[in-house]
């Protein structure tokens, strides 16, 4: 399956025709480049605010809140591109009200048949936690496309190994991370994040971001970092994990994932992190004690 991940430069649309026709002419292009599966950023749905009033695109609570009429032609867009072109698409995100004035960050998956799912962000930053409104989701999924499974880790989530293990038990062999992050810091947390999931896991991992600044947006002011497609540091695989990633101010890095390849080679593995991971699970391992120095 090739692969395509985004470096999405966050714009301004007047409105939800000027979005969707950027995103059309975007996804076309990756289609073009023989894309099977499209990765979009975190927080996509966000760049909609920017044809809100002034005083509402400032203010996250009054954007939420404008931005839920729009929730079905985001829906109807991404059906028909994924539609049309034959290619599945993760829609980034979409902060969707679940209870009146609750949110929850959704990532989108549209199928090339058709087919809607989606992730829920499980672990909140900083940030969504202090805007009072948006709460973590409460199950972990994983779905399936063409002949493998995948499951999302929202930005934060991949920093986090138990949810994306449980995802890897149910079959899981690639894992889509669509992320937006506004400090260099902030940009390698979420790149170790991925590079530790693929390696414990022995996956491939597909990391979207966005990129530029929005001032105009208290979520999406400022945003750094470069989407990858990334893989176990192992035997046939790139010593830094490293498959492809965007370099400059290229919208897109792709590159076809050989999920048979990467299930043989595991026979040749120098590590087998995937296949010892229940060692430590071990009972004298479950809980550390001080231990004092012997003295001679």
């Amino acid at each position: 399956m090739k692969v395509a991940v985004c470096r999405y430069p966050v714009a301004m649309p007047a409105d939800m025709h000027a979005f969707a026709a950027r995103l059309e002419a975007l996804l076309t292009d990756a289609r073009a480049q023989g894309a099977r599966l499209a990765v979009l950023p975190e927080y996509l749905a966000l760049e909609l605010a920017a044809s809100f009033a002034p005083d509402v695109r400032a203010d996250l609570k009054a954007s939420l809140a404008q931005l839920q009429p729009l929730r079905g032609d985001w829906i109807a867009l991404f059906t028909g591109l994924a539609r049309r072109l034959q290619m599945h698409i993760l829609a980034g995100s979409f902060l969707l009200e679940v209870t009146p004035g609750r949110y929850r960050n959704r990532s989108d998956l549209f199928t090339a048949d058709g087919g809607h799912c989606w992730q829920d962000k499980l672990q909140l930053t900083g940030f969504e936690k202090r805007s009072g409104v948006i709460e973590p989701g409460e199950a972990v999924h994983v779905m399936q496309l063409d002949d493998i499974r995948v499951g999302i880790a929202v930005c934060y989530d991949c920093e986090f190994p138990l949810p994306v293990r449980a995802q890897r038990e149910a079959g899981m062999q690639l894992l889509l991370v669509p992320s937006c992050t506004d400090t260099d810091a902030g940009a390698t947390r979420v790149r170790v994040g991925c590079l530790a999931r693929a390696l414990e896991n022995r996956i491939y991992v597909a990391q979207a971001v966005t990129a530029g600044e929005a001032r105009w947006s208290p979520a999406l002011d400022v945003n750094t970092g470069q989407a990858a497609l990334l893989a176990p540091m192992d035997v046939g695989l790139p010593a830094d994990g490293i498959l492809a990633q965007t370099e400059g101010d290229a919208c897109w890095a792709l590159a076809t994932l050989d999920f048979a390849a990467l299930e043989a080679g595991r026979a040749q593995a120098q590590v087998a992190n995937d296949l010892d991971w229940p060692g430590q699970n071990r009972f004298a391992l479950r809980r550390a004690c001080l231990q004092p120095p012997v003295r001679a």
